[in-house]
């Protein structure tokens, strides 16, 4: 009986909030901007041209409706500002750390200025390359590179100072280059529109919620063998629902990586009501990109 009533429930969570195919349906990603020049060869944050490539970048993105964040604005507070020669790992942590608001996707891009001197001349080149990511999965979402076509002349006793300026001539269209092609990769990932027609009318008020597709994780604490088999039922329902897979199990304890289109908002409002429709006591707590679902427990009636 209590598997029929589990098929009944699953059943009432799809009319409810609607199952469908693969599609984006989740909100639009929050973005944020950062340079990486750990490497001696690229050119340092401190740098004119280094701000000419972000402020470019930025405003492209923004121009194709993309939520871009300062990263000064939003790392103000708690992390000490000005660093340059920053790593991977400090880069990563940053924008993993960031809650307000919650980043999604991480520009990360570094540039370079290369010099090849000859007899009679010297020959810059420029060049600015990176990479998307998913700051909550890790995944990576593509990478980039544009450059010059052809190496810049400079007097062959250029220095620094005069290498920058040459470069710093084309870091604005350069950056404006590699601006469109992020948007279009993001677009490409996180449409405006969608496919709309496998959404329930019932779910007309989400039908403009396309964004990208995200990655959780999904810890149940103090669930049985039999209820996990009864979540699964439910959470494979859920609007959005990609696909799942078991990260680690015990007799109390379950974690498993799931990847939807759904919103969080969303996708924690599922998990609340699938614990009301299980008729469980419990909680649901979400952080970075972890939903952790703790049973209640209720002391039992012994004869």
């Amino acid at each position: 009986m209590k598997r029929i009533l589990s098929g009944l429930a699953a059943g009432i969570m799809v009319l409810a909030f609607g199952y469908s195919a693969p599609a984006f349906a989740g909100e639009q990603p929050n973005i944020l901007i950062m340079g990486e020049d750990a490497d001696e060869d690229t050119v340092p944050r401190n740098s004119r041209v280094f701000k000419r490539v972000l402020d470019a970048l930025a405003g492209e993105m923004d121009h194709e409706g993309f939520d871009v964040y300062d990263e000064v604005a939003v790392t103000l507070d708690d992390f000490s500002q000005g660093r340059v020669r920053r790593t991977d790992a400090e880069i990563i942590d940053i924008a993993r750390s960031v809650k307000r608001p919650p980043i999604d996707v991480a520009v990360i891009y570094s540039i370079y200025a290369s010099a090849k001197v000859t007899e009679y001349a010297m020959k810059i080149r420029t060049r600015v390359s990176g990479r998307l990511l998913n700051v909550r999965s890790g995944k990576r979402l593509g990478n980039f590179e544009v450059e010059l076509p052809r190496a810049d002349n400079a007097p062959t006793d250029c220095t620094r100072e005069c290498i920058l300026e040459i470069v710093g001539k084309h870091a604005k269209t350069l950056a404006q280059d590699l601006g469109v092609i992020l948007a279009k990769k993001l677009d490409y990932l996180s449409p405006a529109g969608g496919n709309k027609s496998s959404s329930s009318p019932i779910n007309s008020d989400d039908d403009d919620d396309y964004g990208m597709s995200n990655s959780y994780s999904l810890v149940f604490n103090g669930f049985t063998p039999d209820e996990i088999s009864r979540v699964e039922e439910y959470i494979v329902a859920f609007k959005g629902y990609q696909h799942h897979r078991p990260v680690s199990s015990s007799l109390r304890n379950f974690e498993y990586w799931y990847e939807s289109d759904s919103k969080v908002a969303r996708l924690n409002r599922n998990l609340r009501m699938m614990m009301e429709l299980m008729e469980e006591d419990g909680r649901v707590v979400y952080s970075g990109n972890t939903f952790t679902i703790e049973k209640i427990h209720q002391r039992k009636e012994r004869d």
